[in-house]
């Protein structure tokens, strides 16, 4: 039976700039009211429904007298507080309309990497959706740099789609959704109807850049719906422009691409430590720690370690590459770099011989340890 939307309680909503905003002249007020009015008739069929608009950025270029987009991070940072005010405004006075009430909440990558922080963003997030309340999302432009940039909010989308275990997330953008090529380029391009979330194949078919607005192009809506069925959640991406495009989805009409979540649901600790996008450093791995992680799956022991790349810190989470270079897991780790370095290639009998003290006989142990999908793509995961 094909995925529709109709059993779907929780759904994740991702509109972005090209969709929010008068071509780049600040924000396009029809239009947001026009998804106000459509996530108020989803509230009364029993949805519960997170948005995740851009249009802050171009809101405050507009305000500013900016014709292009800046590149300098302060720029942008300026633009962002300046914009954040028009587009809170905007969406709170229309869902105002509906008797609803908005919530705005500003997320940078440190909010969502650090686990404390991590649960409390769930914590209200879900409280919110308790109450009634429609979640407004944006990137914290305004202090974020780019260490703790999620990039564009298509992965934000994707991560918040993980954070509330969203049953769904749908992708807005100014296209019909995922071509097996270019269309503007290549007439006999199709539109891939369905398709599993995370099939390499997908990748080849995706164009490059979005808009002079936007940041995100398909290849980054193909990376958040990798991202998001990882918690089970289906994507699709649809084109903004539909009429009624949210209501007819949930209806069950066929718009768009359906990327389809086929990779078994992770525990929420795991979870977590999936959607990491940065990592303090990683270790290289021989093809026997790789096998014993991918096939067997075992904890990684310091003897399969061959290379050390960063500093970091005892408990923070760190890449685990093969001998490629290709990261295939990620954890906590038991040592920090210095250590680590110090008991590469040893025994866990030999850890103490080379600390004076053993912590811990595993570098990671397999319980703080997430498969990518770089290593569940190969078939390499029973």
């Amino acid at each position: 039976m094909p995925f529709t939307l109709e059993s779907a309680r929780r759904i994740v909503v991702k509109v972005g700039s090209s969709l929010v905003t008068n071509q780049g002249q600040g924000l396009d007020h029809a239009a947001l009211a026009g998804w106000a009015e459509q996530i108020a008739r989803l509230r009364k069929t029993g949805k519960e429904v997170v948005l995740v608009s851009s249009g802050a950025i171009a809101e405050g270029m507009q305000r500013l007298g900016w014709n292009r987009r800046p590149r300098a991070l302060h720029d942008l940072q300026a633009a962002a507080a300046v914009g954040q005010m028009g587009l809170v405004q905007a969406y709170e006075s229309c869902f105002r309309q509906h008797g609803i009430h908005a919530a705005q909440i500003l997320l940078t990558h440190e909010d969502l990497a650090d686990r404390k922080r991590y649960l409390n963003a769930r914590s209200t997030l879900t409280t919110l959706l308790n109450l009634n309340v429609i979640p407004v999302i944006n990137e914290n432009d305004t202090v974020a740099i780019d260490e703790i940039r999620f990039g564009d909010n298509d992965t934000l989308a994707a991560l918040v789609a993980n954070l509330v275990e969203a049953d769904a997330l749908i992708i807005l953008t100014d296209q019909d959704g995922l071509f097996t090529a270019d269309p503007r380029r290549h007439a006999d391009a199709t539109l891939v109807r369905e398709a599993r979330a995370g099939d390499p194949a997908l990748e080849a078919m995706a164009g490059g850049a979005g808009s002079s607005i936007g940041r995100g192009g398909m290849l980054t809506k193909l990376g958040a719906a990798r991202r998001a069925a990882r918690s089970g959640a289906h994507t699709i991406i649809a084109s903004g422009r539909e009429a009624d495009v949210l209501l007819r989805l949930v209806q069950g009409e066929a718009i768009g691409t359906r990327l389809l979540a086929a990779t078994p649901v992770l525990a929420a600790r795991k979870q977590w430590l999936a959607d990491h996008l940065q990592m303090r450093g990683s270790v290289v791995l021989d093809a026997g720690a790789v096998e014993a992680l991918t096939l067997s799956g075992k904890s990684l022991l310091p003897i399969g370690v061959t290379d050390v790349r960063g500093d970091f810190e005892r408990g923070e989470a760190i890449g685990c590459l093969d001998p490629a270079g290709r990261e295939i897991a990620r954890g906590l780790t038991n040592y920090n770099s210095a250590e680590t370095r110090r008991i590469l290639r040893r025994t866990s009998r030999e850890i103490e011989a080379a600390l004076g003290y053993v912590g811990e006989s595993e570098l990671i142990h397999r319980d703080n340890l997430v498969l990518l999908s770089s290593a569940t793509s190969k078939g390499t995961i029973p």
